[in-house]
Parts: structure tokens; C-alpha cells; sequence
């Protein structure tokens, strides 16, 4: 029997060993005890920051979610309605096409359409840009054949609803988006999306705690934060909320904000706002962000219609955008792609077939050229005015901004200036002189409608991601697109019954000095050249002197004309900057190709001067008017002066120096004018479209510097305007390309024969020219009735075989062997006879020599070096 003794106060057993009390545990048991209690010290800490942290971080996310909308305010840039009309070649099947783009169908609200054979049914809806009138139209092997509205009435046109353009966030970021709900977003790109990036996304609460771990520990072991781990609310929360660095602190904040979010949300909505907010590369100079601009940036479609295999494709650029950009890397795309591919049948997304079907399937990309699919330099000007004239309204809000664009003459204008700039370039590789290093030009290109002022493509420089300058809107000289204006004004006085001078009523057969002269003033001298020297000395008609960009007639027509009426018809046309002295005749002051645009609807719209304009209706995302605007439109020059002048370009086309666009073969009826003076311009314009080409360098240095030949506008700007015509006139809405309207009362067209400058009738012999001339000013006589008043033509044209010794001063004859009053001698300086070439020789560059030692005899005061032309 055990025996316990107490001796002292301390316990013993039956064998002398101590007994200790409750309190007295060996030193482990301390320990633990130890443990324990700083654990729960610890989680007790823990528990107080975390909480402390969670609430300030509820806060943070309470000031982003409640301190206005989710994302920043996002403009909604539409295109202009496009116009179907009989005639046109469309069918039933691409007029759906368009629709379904529009979002029809799609989302009623905006409106619906049916296909029933070779016809199609339209309805818009409550939030469509019409009102809510639809239409039948009616197609038969490939063209309209009919459009009838709903109560039965035949229409004349019908528009469609507007195609979105882009989506441009209001921040500083130059972020694009265009946002989608979660039920616009396609099954089989939530399917990638988590296969690759988070597979039990719509099972755990916000983060996948074993990747985390093993993140930790591989990012521990290499010294390097570079193991993903990351679920979906965790890329979301980052996104939002934190820069991009990684380093512990943030890590933790992440989780924090991600807790954050799965509280509040279900996961429907997270993967909303992950899908709208995600980066997914670079496009031109703006990021894009979010599924939806993703889908229009690399495809060209909305994401509602994108396959398996462009989900796919998406998905897998999250992981590094710039390096799966699919333009740039195709390969490491489409290796991409097809691991996320593989990805979804490991998750049931996919069967092995409809996995290898996608596989097969090549990647199919929108076009590259950002200025083709989404007019940047366009959007950005829109933005602009749309600041100048809505101030703070601008910012409120989703916008739906509709404008005058057309994205299929857009896309003509941008791939015209793609393809023509590098033959420019090599033309000044070639023709570059000494060590100086090459400067390649800029370029604008501003298309509208000439009877509107809608501006229908506008290409604002040669690479928008290279430089967001605008060229359209920078003032340059001008050159001699401006000489129009003179003429213009000639016209103008004649047309009012002013005479010129003792020569009667200005006609396009008016005798015109081109002799160089001193047109000085203020004791000052100046004595301009011609582009090419000495090439038409002596008398000239008016029409030779604009067929052939003759500066010193010209400026002789505006000193007698008045140059303070030259500049006041310019300013009144929209050059603000001209100004009463002889250079104003050859386009020395400047002008901004917009505005070059808008002087020449002058000529082509019957005098009314319209400003061009890109703005015409601002509503907010329910679809009511926020500001609609009015174009603006004045007269500023009597129908027939623009009428007389608009022929005289049209003879520029067809014998001048715009002929080129006649060679690259550009056939339909246009007037122009081409430009060179530091920079090279061409003007012109068909009955239903007009085109202003600029081009020049960004220092204002002159084009052709350094180089061995001139740099001409017929030569670079002509080439662009005429690949662009050729593009716009195989689409159906510019297809109709006619002759221009008939000359307004007192006006009449007449065939001139160019080499006795008589009415045409069936006895003439050479070639002929229509000619516009205010009634009773035209030539009385014809080829079989001239009369004796042709020796005058026959001086003018060089006709007369018997031309030695003579020449032509101020409309009156001299047959003597020397020159009067500076026109030149046929005598040259070695005392050798020179060949005169005549009117035809002139006008079509005939018996000039190649030799180009062999050049016409210089101007005693050579020309300055800015001879505009």
C-alpha cells in the first residue's frame, strides 16, 4: 500500500520522490502553455488589424464603387447613317449584315429586321438614332430594286441605323472600351477565360489559397515575384484598385480588396466588370481594354459574334498582351490560342472534335491600319468640338455621339494613303542629293460632300500611333490650289458687267501677259517665275494660264482684277489669312486643308460656301437629344461665276497639269486644281464627292529640299486623290459618279476648237474643248465661219504655219523680227531659230526634248525659290 508523507510543506511518495502539485508541469507543458497563449495574442492582433484593414479597405472600395459609374464615362462614336437607294448594288442579305453589326435583333431596343427571300423588313426600336418608321426593301440579283414604307408609300431612300465607330474613355489613360453586359459576353469566352486563367472561379470565395501557397514558395525559392496565383477577383481587385508593382504589402491589400468584392457581388457580376476592365494590348496610340473593344480591335467584330477559336485567342492574350498581340506575333498567338483551346476539353468546355476543329482554323484579323477601321485623328476632333461646344455636358454621362462619317470611305481613304506614301517616299529617295539626312513627308487626305459639307473620311497624318498631330487642321501656304479664286474673281466683275480692262468681259479665251514682269510695290521688287521657265512666254489664254498653273499670268489677271477683291473673295470663301498683295494670286498665305475643303464646296455647290462639319447629333444612353447641330451654308459667289470657274478646272483635268489622275485612270467627271509651293496640294472633286490631298514636312520646310527635281503636286498629291477616287466609286453610295449639273441660267457650254478659238461645228479639223462663257460672250464664229478674226487665236494657240517673228503683246500683233515690250524673241541668244511649240505641243508636253540640257530659255529674273504650282 502506497504511502504519501508530507514533510516541510512539500509531498512525498512511498519512495521519497516528490509529488508536485497542479502547478508544478514539467517545462514543455510551460512551453506550450506559452505557445498557445502568444498564438491567440496573435490571432487576437491579427484579428484587429485585419479588421481594421478590412474596414479601411471597405472604405476604399465604398469610394471607388459609390464615387460615380465603375468605369470612366465612355463616348459611344457612331458613323453617319448609310442611305440605301434603288439602284444601288445591294442585297437582302448585306443590308441584314449591316443591321446585325448596328446591334439589331440583338438588342430590340435599338430595333429589329427579317429576311424573307430576296427582301428585308426593318423596324427600329425606342432606342434607335430614327425615329420608329420601318421600311421594306426589296432586292433582285444583286441591286434595290424597291423601298416601301410601312403605310405602303414608295421611298426614295432609307437609312439604316449608324454603325458604332469606338468607345473613348474620358481619362487621361487614352483607354478605349466599349462596355458589355455579362450576358452580351459568349459562353464559349467565359469557358476560355477560366479554363486558362481561373477553372474554379465560380467555386471558391475570391482566392485559391493552395496556388497561393506554392506561388509563395516558388517566388521565395527564386527570389523573384514572378508565380501567378492569381484568381479572376484577385486580377479584377488589382486592376481597379493597385499599381502593378508586386512586393508583399500589395499582395495583401489584394486579398483584402478581393474579399471585398466577393462579398458584395455575385460572380455573374464580377466577371462583368473583369471582362470590361482587363487589358488586352495596345492599339495605335490608345490601350484597349475590355472584351468587347478587344473583339473590335483584333477582329472588326461585335463580341457577340466572335467563335470559339477568337475566345480562345482573347483569352489567352491576357496572360501578356503585347507579347500574344496577335498582330505583331501570329505565331506565339496561335500557340497561345491553341493551349487555351486544350485547356477548356481538361475542363469539359470542349469535345476532342470541336477542339480540333477550332484548332484548324487560322486566325483571321481585322485590318491593321488603325486609320482604316477606327479614323483616330477623326474621333479625336470630334472630341474635340464636342468639348468646345457641350463643355461639361460632354462629361456627362455615356454619350451617343453620331457624326458624319462613312467607314467604308474611310477605309478607301486610309488604304489610299497607305499604298501611295511609300512610292512618295521612294521618289524622294531617288531623287535625294547630298548628306542631309531624308526627310519623308506628311500627309492629310479630308474627303466630304460637296452639296452638304458632311465630312466623310478624313486622314489626318501617315501613322496615328507614330504621331497624333492632326494635319488636317494645320495652316500651310496654300500654292496654287488658291488660283482658282483669281480667276473667280475675274469672273465675278464680268458677271456683275464689269469689263477687264479694254479687253471686254474675262472669258476663258481672255489673252493674259505671261511675260515675266515686275509686279512690285511700294518700291520694292518682285518678278515671280513660272514653275517651268520660259515655257509659256508671251500671250496666253486664261484657260491655258489655269490649265498649266501659270503663275505670272495669273498674277498679271489679279493685279488687273484688283488685288484687294483676290483677297476679299478668298476670305470670304474661308482663307482668312489672304491679303491684298501679288503673291496672294499664287497661294502664299496659308490655309488648313479643312478649310481648303470648305472653299472649294464653293465651286462645286453653286457659290454657297458650306463649313465643313463632322458633329450632327449628341444623346445620352436612353436615347434622348442632347444637342442636335446645323451645318452652316452662305452664298459668296453668284452661281455662275462658280459655274465659269468650276469649267476652267475641269479643263485642268482633262489637259493640265491634274491629267495624271486621267493617266492612272480615274475616268468620271471631275474638276481639280493641283498646288506646289513648299508643301504639294490637290484639289478636286466628282458631282457627289470632294477630296482635299496635303502634303509637306512637319519642320515647314519646303518638300523638296535637297532633292535633284521638284517635288510636284501632280506627281505625289494627285496619284493619292486618284487611288482614292478609284476606291470611293466601286462603293455603291459613290458608285453614281455623274456629269455635273447642267450651268444656271445665262451661262453656256460650248465646243471650243482649240486651234483657231472657234465654235466647233463639223468642219474642224483639230481637237476641241468645252468651254463655259456667259451668254453673248462666247466666240461668234465657227471653224467654217471664222472671218477675219482669228488671226489673234492663231497667234495665241501658235496655229499659223507662218508663225516666224511673231508675237503676241497685250492682244495686239507684231510681225517684226524682234520681240516688243519683253516677249520673246524666236531668235535664241546663240542666234539659232527656236521651235515655237503650239497650242496642242504646249498642252500635251508634244515636241518637248528629253535631253534636259535642252530646257527652254530662262526668265532674265529668275523666279524665287517658292514658285507656286
Amino acid at each position: 500500500m502506497a504511502v504519501k508523507l508530507k514533510l516541510g510543506g512539500k509531498r512525498y511518495d512511498h519512495e521519497g520522490i516528490p509529488v508536485h502539485h497542479g502547478t508544478d508541469r514539467p517545462m514543455w507543458k510551460r512551453a506550450v502553455m506559452a505557445l498557445l497563449i502568444v498564438a491567440l495574442a496573435c490571432l487576437l492582433l491579427g484579428a484587429m488589424v485585419f479588421g481594421y484593414y478590412y474596414n479601411h479597405y471597405q472604405k476604399v472600395v465604398d469610394d471607388r464603387l459609390n464615387n460615380g459609374p465603375l468605369f470612366s464615362s465612355t463616348a459611344q462614336i457612331y458613323a453617319a447613317p448609310r442611305e440605301i437607294r434603288p439602284g444601288q448594288g445591294m442585297t437582302a442579305a448585306s443590308i441584314a449584315q449591316d443591321l446585325h453589326r448596328a446591334g439589331y435583333n440583338t438588342n430590340t431596343q435599338l430595333g429589329t429586321f427579317r429576311v424573307s427571300g430576296d427582301s428585308i423588313t426593318i423596324k427600329p426600336g425606342p432606342a434607335s438614332f430614327h425615329n420608329t418608321d420601318g421600311a421594306t426593301i426589296n432586292t433582285s440579283g444583286g441591286t434595290v430594286q424597291s423601298i416601301t414604307a410601312e403605310n405602303g408609300v414608295a421611298l426614295r431612300a432609307y437609312e439604316l441605323e449608324p454603325q458604332l465607330i469606338t468607345g473613348l474613355s474620358e481619362d487621361k489613360n487614352r483607354i478605349k472600351r466599349r462596355l458589355v453586359t455579362y450576358n452580351q459576353i459568349p459562353k464559349q469566352l467565359v469557358q476560355a477565360v477560366t479554363a486558362i486563367e481561373d477553372r474554379r472561379f465560380f467555386e471558391h470565395n475570391g482566392l485559391n489559397f493552395g496556388r497561393l501557397v506554392k506561388c509563395g514558395v516558388q517566388d521565395v525559392l527564386s527570389q523573384h515575384a514572378v508565380c501567378g496565383g492569381s484568381t479572376l477577383t484577385q486580377q479584377l481587385a488589382r486592376g481597379f484598385f493597385l499599381s502593378p508593382e508586386k512586393h508583399v504589402k500589395r499582395k495583401l491589400i489584394e486579398i483584402m480588396i478581393t474579399l471585398q468584392l466577393e462579398s458584395r457581388f455575385n460572380k455573374q457580376q464580377i466577371f462583368e466588370m473583369y471582362a470590361n476592365q482587363i487589358n488586352l494590348g495596345q492599339r495605335g496610340s490608345f490601350a484597349v481594354n475590355g472584351f468587347g473593344e478587344a473583339s473590335q480591335a483584333y477582329f472588326g467584330k461585335d463580341l457577340r459574334q466572335l467563335d470559339v477559336a477568337e475566345c480562345a485567342l482573347l483569352a489567352g492574350i491576357i496572360q501578356r498582351p503585347n507579347y500574344f498581340n496577335p498582330f505583331r506575333h501570329p505565331e506565339r498567338a496561335l500557340e497561345r490560342r491553341n493551349i487555351v483551346l486544350r485547356s477548356m476539353i481538361e475542363t469539359g468546355a470542349l469535345t476532342p472534335q470541336e477542339e480540333e476543329r477550332a484548332e484548324a482554323e487560322p486566325i483571321r484579323l481585322a485590318t491593321q491600319n488603325v486609320d482604316a477601321s477606327e479614323a483616330p485623328y477623326f474621333v479625336d476632333l470630334v472630341h474635340d468640338q464636342l468639348q468646345q461646344r457641350l463643355g461639361d455636358q460632354a462629361n456627362g454621362g455615356t454619350l451617343r455621339i453620331y457624326t458624319s462619317l462613312d467607314p467604308e470611305l474611310q477605309k478607301a481613304a486610309a488604304e489610299a494613303v497607305a499604298e501611295m506614301m511609300p512610292r512618295i517616299d521612294e521618289m524622294i529617295r531617288k531623287r535625294h542629293k547630298g548628306d542631309a539626312p531624308i526627310k519623308y513627308p506628311q500627309v492629310s487626305l479630308i474627303a466630304l460632300d460637296p452639296h452638304t459639307g458632311q465630312v466623310l473620311a478624313l486622314v489626318g497624318g501617315r501613322n496615328y500611333g507614330s504621331s497624333q498631330l492632326n494635319h488636317a487642321l494645320s495652316s500651310r501656304p496654300t500654292g496654287s490650289i488658291f488660283k482658282p479664286l483669281v480667276y473667280a474673281t475675274a469672273f465675278s466683275q464680268s458677271v456683275n458687267g464689269q469689263p477687264l480692262g479694254d479687253t471686254g468681259p474675262f472669258t476663258a479665251l481672255t489673252p493674259l501677259n505671261d511675260d515675266t514682269q515686275d509686279f512690285g510695290t511700294g518700291g520694292r521688287s518682285y518678278t515671280p517665275g513660272n514653275f517651268e521657265r520660259g515655257e509659256y512666254p508671251g500671250m496666253v489664254t486664261a484657260a491655258t494660264a489655269l490649265y498649266h498653273s501659270l503663275n505670272i499670268a495669273t498674277i498679271s489677271l489679279a493685279q488687273r482684277v484688283g488685288y484687294e477683291n483676290v483677297a476679299a473673295m478668298a476670305r470670304s470663301a474661308g482663307i482668312a489669312s489672304a491679303r491684298p498683295t501679288p503673291s496672294v494670286a499664287i497661294g502664299t498665305y496659308s490655309a488648313t486643308p479643312m478649310d481648303m475643303a470648305g472653299v472649294y464646296t464653293v465651286f462645286a455647290n453653286g457659290g454657297v460656301h458650306l463649313n465643313p462639319w463632322l458633329l450632327a447629333s449628341v444623346r445620352n444612353d436612353k436615347g434622348d437629344i442632347v444637342a442636335d447641330f446645323t451645318p452652316e451654308a452662305r452664298q459668296v459667289m453668284d452661281p455662275k461665276t462658280a459655274y465659269l470657274t468650276q469649267s476652267l478646272m475641269e479643263g485642268v483635268v482633262t489637259y493640265g497639269t491634274a491629267s495624271t489622275v486621267r493617266a492612272l485612270g480615274f475616268r468620271a467627271p471631275a474638276a481639280g486644281k493641283t498646288g506646289t509651293s513648299h508643301d504639294v496640294w490637290f484639289a478636286g472633286y466628282s458631282s457627289n464627292l470632294l477630296c482635299i490631298v496635303w502634303i509637306g514636312n512637319d519642320d515647314y520646310t519646303d518638300i523638296s529640299d535637297n532633292l535633284t527635281k521638284k517635288v510636284q503636286g501632280a506627281d505625289t498629291a494627285a496619284p493619292i486623290w486618284a487611288e482614292f477616287m478609284k476606291r470611293a466609286i466601286q462603293l455603291p453610295q459613290y458608285s453614281d459618279m455623274k456629269q455635273f449639273a447642267a450651268p444656271p441660267a445665262g451661262v453656256t457650254n460650248y465646243p471650243i476648237d482649240l486651234s483657231s478659238g472657234q465654235i466647233a461645228d463639223g468642219s474642224c479639223s483639230g481637237k476641241t474643248a468645252t468651254m463655259a462663257f456667259l451668254d453673248g460672250t462666247q466666240p461668234h464664229n465657227t471653224c467654217s465661219h471664222m472671218g477675219d478674226g482669228s488671226g489673234l487665236m492663231d497667234s495665241l494657240f501658235g496655229t499659223n504655219s507662218d508663225t516666224a517673228g511673231t508675237s503676241v503683246n497685250g492682244g495686239g500683233i507684231n510681225n517684226g523680227a524682234q520681240p516688243t515690250n519683253g516677249s520673246q524673241s524666236t531668235v535664241g541668244p546663240d542666234g539659232q531659230p527656236q521651235q515655237h511649240r503650239n497650242f496642242f505641243q504646249k498642252m500635251f508636253g508634244l515636241g518637248k526634248h528629253n535631253d534636259e540640257n535642252n530646257q527652254p530659255q530662262q526668265p532674265a529674273t529668275p523666279p524665287p525659290s517658292n514658285t507656286p504650282h
